[in-house]
């Protein structure tokens, strides 16, 4: 073979490569890593029929500080994320006045039951969902769980909805694509992508922290929005962001959607089991001194004297090492 052969075959080989790369066909050496998307366009297109816009207005008791605009109360009040404040009212600190604000939500059913977050229509007397084709309605408020700030709200359609298909947050891995679409500072419709930056994270904003992380940009007003899957799949409900971070938001995992919107339709509330202890994650160290292998389980620091643990027979220091038939590997 000469050199001009060579050449010829060398720039052939090069220009197919480049071509099947931009269509996602090739990973390099490792051919289990999945490349860059060609493009979103047909996932925004599908999804953006269940993705609503939702407007609320709050009356305020007697002046004072505007609410958050976009963590609301789940979040306490020294928690460490960004407050979004509206215009300072100047008015009579003693009269009231009309607090709007913006939120995000997405149709999990064509009668119209809607998703959103409890901080986006906490405390609302009025709330207005705007769908993708500009129709507006009134919704009222079906459920409410502050613990893990989801909400569930419902219109009266004048035709049945395209409700957007609930997926697996679970098979979600670090790495892989996501897409969030909703109204950030009330441009409604917008569509962003990233990717699971971390899983299973603890914000500190309530007692079921169990946040997926993403670097898909999140503003105010994406709050209740729906995070994607490249199948065009709800996985998350887009929640928080960190003050003064970029890249890093967080949404609520939809697995745990999924056991919290029937109770809020049946009942507009959560009921939940009680066990009567305080637990923390086993670490290397602490591992060493009880015997154990690994770091595994979870470790008993206190039982509540007559709850259904104390009952049973738990006892501080105990060890639970699996629970309903699996085993615990974290907290």
């Amino acid at each position: 073979m000469n050199g001009t052969l060579i050449k010829k075959t060398m720039v052939l080989t090069f220009a197919l490569t480049f071509l099947l790369a931009s269509f996602g066909l090739v990973a390099g050496a490792n051919a289990k890593t999945t490349m860059v998307p060609v493009n979103f366009t047909e996932l925004a297109k599908d999804a953006k029929p269940g993705v609503v816009n939702i407007r609320t207005v709050k009356t305020i008791k007697g002046g004072g500080r505007v609410f958050r605009h976009f963590f609301g109360r789940p979040f306490g009040e020294g928690n460490p994320f960004e407050e979004f404040f509206g215009p300072s009212p100047r008015q009579d600190p003693q009269k009231d006045f009309k607090q709007r604000s913006l939120g995000s939500g997405f149709i999990i059913d064509r009668d119209g039951f809607i998703v959103t977050n409890n901080h986006v229509i906490e405390d609302a007397d009025e709330i207005t969902v705007k769908i993708a084709n500009g129709d507006e309605y009134k919704a009222e408020i079906i459920g409410r769980d502050p613990s893990t700030d989801l909400a569930l709200i419902k219109v009266e359609p004048k035709e049945r909805f395209s409700p957007l298909v609930l997926g697996d947050s679970n098979e979600l891995a670090v790495g892989n694509w996501v897409v969030a679409i909703g109204s950030p500072f009330g441009l409604e419709q917008t569509v962003t992508a990233g990717i699971v930056s971390a899983k299973g994270r603890v914000i500190g904003s309530g007692p079921y922290d169990d946040f997926i992380q993403t670097d898909a940009s999140i503003n105010p007003g994406n709050s209740g929005g729906p995070l994607f899957n490249m199948k065009g799949e709800v996985v998350g409900i887009n929640t928080a962001i960190v003050a003064g971070g970029q890249g890093i938001g967080f949404a609520i995992p939809v697995n745990m959607a999924k056991q919290i919107i029937p109770q809020l339709r049946d009942e507009g509330h959560v009921t939940r089991g009680w066990l009567g202890v305080t637990v923390q994650a086993m670490n290397e160290e602490l591992a060493d001194s009880f015997g154990l292998g690994k770091p595994t389980g979870a470790l008993i620091n206190e039982v509540v004297k007559d709850s259904p643990a104390d009952e049973a027979g738990l006892q501080r220091g105990d060890i639970l090492l699996t629970y309903d038939g699996e085993t615990i590997e974290e907290l």
